[in-house]
């Protein structure tokens, strides 16, 4: 870990296969707390790049626990920490969405800057977010829509919790989630925080083999499509 943060404070991109090396080693406990810290936040002084978060998802993706879909499911979610206060629209959209035909694969988490997120939501109103794989699996087949909660299905994740805890800002992170459905969807809306990020964030999900794919910011700082100002 000590080469690569002095790669990253150098001003040095990390390959692709080094990113998922690098994300594969804390997602198994190799690091602790404090060099999973210097790290994240070497990266972010540096800035990330498309080829390391892809590198990052990818080892993210290997350690998920995997969802049976079917081929054109949807994803619809944002990357949260836009810091804006707005309340979960991404859930409805898919309820929307699934009843118009299109299957949804869900995948969310409960809220860490916003109102609420598609958990908070969805316990609201009494849904039991912590089904089993193969339960959400057929909730997707036979009714066309199933949620997938993020802690249950990434594990490997409490790894980096402290020192995500610990930095209590934005990192790469952030990025990572929407980027990691469990179902494996190749078809995605992804809101993000920041608009500069859009392009860059595309080609990872081209890199990573979606066949379509939206990346959308509202230019009032909205991890969304805007209702109120433009969107990119």
């Amino acid at each position: 870990m000590k080469q690569t943060i002095e790669k990253l404070l150098g001003n040095q991109s990390l390959t692709q296969e080094e990113s998922r090396d690098v994300m594969f080693r804390i997602m198994s406990g190799e690091y602790d707390d404090a060099q999973i810290a210097g790290f994240l936040i070497a990266l972010r002084a540096k800035g990330e790049q498309s080829a390391e978060i892809a590198g990052f998802a990818q080892a993210m993706r290997d350690k998920m626990t995997k969802i049976e879909s079917v081929d054109d499911a949807i994803d619809m979610c944002g990357t949260g920490g836009d810091a804006s206060g707005t309340f979960n629209i991404s859930t409805a959209a898919s309820f929307v969405v699934a009843g118009a035909g299109v299957p949804v694969a869900k995948h969310g988490n409960r809220s860490m800057t916003s109102k609420s997120g598609s958990a908070d939501v969805l316990t609201a109103l009494g849904v039991d977010i912590t089904l089993p794989p193969e339960k959400v699996s057929e909730c997707i087949k036979t009714i066309g829509i199933g949620f997938m909660f993020a802690p249950s299905l990434h594990p490997a994740m409490k790894y980096a919790m402290g020192a995500r805890k610990a930095l209590g800002t934005r990192t790469v992170f952030n990025i990572l989630g929407p980027l990691c459905n469990p179902a494996g969807v190749d078809r995605q809306l992804m809101g993000i925080f920041e608009g500069s990020l859009t392009d860059k964030v595309a080609k990872v999900l081209q890199k990573l083999g979606s066949k379509h794919a939206m990346v959308v910011h509202g230019y009032e700082g909205l991890d969304e499509v805007s209702t109120t100002a433009s969107t990119k």
